[in-house]
C-alpha cells in the first residue's frame, strides 16, 4: 500500500482583502469548515472566492454564506453547488461568545481568508464593526501619513536628506 505524506504548514488558499478596509477588525476565531469532497479537489485547485462571504448564527450553529467555491470540473453528478451554505466547526463556547456579540448591535461575521491547515481546510472568522464611507476615508489617510513618516525616518537614518 502507498503511503501519501501528510501535509504540513499554512497554505493559502484565498484572502478577503476587502473585509479589512470596510469593516474594523474586533477580533478573529479559527474555524474548521464542512465541506464535501468535489469542494475540496476544488480548493486545492486554488479555486474560491469568499468576498461576498458572511457567517451567520443559526440554533447555535455558525453557518458561512455567500463563499464561491466552483464545481470541480473532472466531478460527476456528486458535483457540488457553488454557494451552498456550509456549516462552521467551534467550540460551544466559542460560539456562545460569537452569540452574545453579535446580537450586541452593528457587529458583523467576516471570513478574512480560507487556506489549508496540516491538510484540513479552515477559515478566519473575523468580528468586525462596519466602518461608514469618512470612517474608511480616515483609515487610509493614517496609514498614508503613517507610511510617509515611516519613509522620511528611513531617509534621515540613510543619511539621504
Amino acid at each position: 500500500m502507498l503511503s501519501v505524506p501528510k501535509e504540513k504548514g499554512r497554505k493559502l488558499i484565498a484572502q478577503n482583502r476587502k473585509a479589512r478596509h470596510d469593516y474594523e477588525i474586533l477580533e478573529t476565531h479559527e474555524a474548521g469548515i464542512v465541506l464535501l469532497g468535489t469542494e475540496v479537489k476544488s480548493l486545492r485547485a486554488g479555486r474560491a472566492s469568499i468576498t461576498d462571504g458572511y457567517a451567520t448564527v443559526d440554533d447555535g450553529e455558525v453557518w458561512l454564506r455567500g463563499v464561491h467555491i466552483p464545481e470541480y470540473d473532472p466531478g460527476t453528478w456528486t458535483n457540488h453547488e457553488p454557494r451552498r451554505t456550509r456549516k462552521l466547526l467551534l467550540h460551544k463556547a466559542e460560539i456562545a461568545k460569537l452569540i452574545g456579540k453579535t446580537r450586541e448591535g452593528g457587529l458583523t461575521l467576516v471570513p478574512l481568508s480560507l487556506y489549508f491547515s496540516d491538510g484540513k481546510v479552515k477559515v478566519d472568522l473575523a468580528l468586525g464593526r462596519g466602518r461608514r464611507a469618512y470612517d474608511k476615508r480616515q483609515a487610509i489617510a493614517e496609514r498614508e501619513s503613517k507610511r510617509e513618516t515611516d519613509r522620511a525616518l528611513g531617509r534621515g537614518r540613510k543619511g539621504m536628506d
